[in-house]
């Protein structure tokens, strides 16, 4: 058992105080020989570690869950989930949560490994986690933290020195994740479904004294706790939208309460701008596309709303009518906050009636040019009309003088413009094809230089640097799709 002490570790187990049925304690899955691959010091740092002890070997047999650290109690959770729209019974079933961590400033973070091995909700599964896909939820949320998108995070990756069988013979890995909580939409629907109010009572007072403290006192605080849930996924989703961020597998197992981006599986980042661009191979019908992200929110927003039914009014039908009221807020909300944010990326401060035409008449040049959704606002941000794709077209030209006189009409100066757009549009995304170099270079050479590289390029996305030029090309024209897969 690794000492708090010297490694900081500094526990808590507060979701063990909920009632039995949310989870199972289980005993670590130990694994033959670990080693760490990747560590992220600077969240170590903030979350109070000692980054050099937890650098060495111990720290590896406790990312490996060969080794427990003092004050932990290790468990798998239970939760429920539709999974492309056929509610499921499910639970980790590779994930193991260690504790929460209590940061020096009184934070609490939940630190789960991911891919530690079977639990009672494996359902046949080996419980094990592949490379390859590890690594990709390290690239992608930690590139998504710097583009100020709220996200778990990646504490480290370690290789367990055994294989996996999928389609092929893999190197096994486990990933340490990094959350403000696990809980789910459906965590709820979970309690929900087995029938006992009380237990779902506990659930959602648990949730709001972890996340929403300061509605604790108001006269109807689920109804406030649905309020609050509503407006963080509102917020998230327009961030998604404003990079080109795909989730891929929007389940209502996959969306949070505190409003945080988790479970990054067969997720992609938009080149050519489409709102029907599907990358995941499971995804046949685009349930999950671009341009769906919102309305699945809101979809998932209003299962979550049916979760909390009992505890929102004594009467059923009174109920349901504060239910409804709350979740047709929802998408004027998520059109707000997305309206917003395409304003910031133009360099637009106040409101105008005209600006969403404004913004829908560049999206539509954009797809119908197929032109690069993340490099068309760079070269706008750089005052480099002429390297869009749309450059040469009559209606291209025609609406750059129109967004060039709506700049003119608002108070704020042409510098104040540039500086709002370019802390709004990220010069580099984590490019798919950018990703994948950099995950079969670690896969099949065990070269991790190029990750590396990688991740010192996307930690910065808005510095517009020299070094940045290479990572902010799109890949070369393909026959073939770009498919992303689910990481089990």
């Amino acid at each position: 058992m690794t000492k708090s002490v010297e490694t900081g570790w500094n526990l808590d187990n507060s979701y063990t105080r909920l009632p039995e049925s949310f989870f199972t304690k289980i005993t670590p899955n130990p694994v033959s020989s670990p080693k760490l691959i990747t560590f992220n010091e600077p969240l170590a740092t903030s979350l109070g570690f000692s980054v050099e002890l937890l650098k060495s070997e111990d720290g590896a047999a406790v990312f490996a869950g060969n080794d427990i650290p003092e004050g932990a109690e290790p468990l798998a959770q239970a939760y429920a989930g539709h999974q492309f729209g056929h509610l499921n019974m499910l639970g980790d079933g590779r994930a193991m949560l260690i504790g929460e961590q209590i940061t020096p400033d009184g934070g609490r973070f939940d630190i789960q490994l991911k891919g530690s091995g079977r639990t009672p909700y494996s359902r046949g599964g080996d419980g094990r986690a592949a490379l390859g896909p590890m690594l990709r939820e390290h690239i992608i949320s930690e590139a998504m933290y710097a583009l100020g998108i709220p996200t778990t995070r990646s504490l480290a990756v370690v290789t367990t020195g055994e294989s996996i069988i999928r389609e092929t013979e893999l190197p096994g890995a486990i990933l340490t994740r990094v959350a403000a909580s696990h809980l789910r939409v459906g965590t709820f629907q979970f309690a929900a479904g087995k029938g006992s109010t009380d237990e779902l009572r506990a659930l959602a007072d648990y949730t709001i004294k972890r996340h929403f403290p300061y509605i604790e006192d108001n006269e109807n605080r689920y109804l406030s706790l649905l309020q609050e849930v509503i407006k963080r996924q509102a917020e998230l989703i327009a961030k998604w939208q404003m990079v080109g961020f795909i989730h891929g597998v929007m389940n209502t197992d996959n969306m949070t309460i505190s409003g945080e981006t988790i479970d990054y599986g067969p997720c992609a980042f938009m080149n050519e701008y489409d709102p029907a661009t599907v990358f995941s191979s499971i995804d046949r019908e685009g349930r999950y596309a671009f341009g769906n992200q919102p309305g699945i929110g809101g979809w998932n927003l209003a299962r979550f709303a049916e979760s909390l039914l009992p505890l929102l009014h004594d009467e059923q039908e009174e109920a349901v009518k504060l239910a409804q009221n709350e979740i047709s807020v929802y998408p004027n909300l998520f059109k707000k906050n997305w309206l917003t944010g395409m304003r910031a990326k133009l360099g637009i401060f106040n409101e105008e009636q005209e600006d969403e035409s404004l913004i829908d008449d560049l999206l539509s040049m954009m797809q119908n040019h197929k032109a690069d959704y993340t490099n068309t606002f760079r070269a706008l941000t750089l005052g480099l009309p002429e390297d869009t794709v749309m450059s040469g077209s009559e209606e291209f030209q025609k609406w750059h003088q129109l967004w060039q006189e709506r700049l003119n009409r608002q108070q704020d100066s042409k510098d104040s413009s540039h500086q709002l757009m370019r802390d709004s549009n990220p010069a580099v995304i984590p490019r798919n094809h950018r990703v994948e170099e950099a995950l079969k270079a670690a896969e099949k050479q065990g070269d991790f230089s190029v990750m590396d590289r990688l991740l010192k390029v996307l930690a910065s996305p808005y510095d517009y640097t020299a070094e940045q030029a290479d990572f902010c090309r799109p890949p070369e024209p393909s026959n073939l799709p770009y498919r992303t897969y689910c990481g089990t």
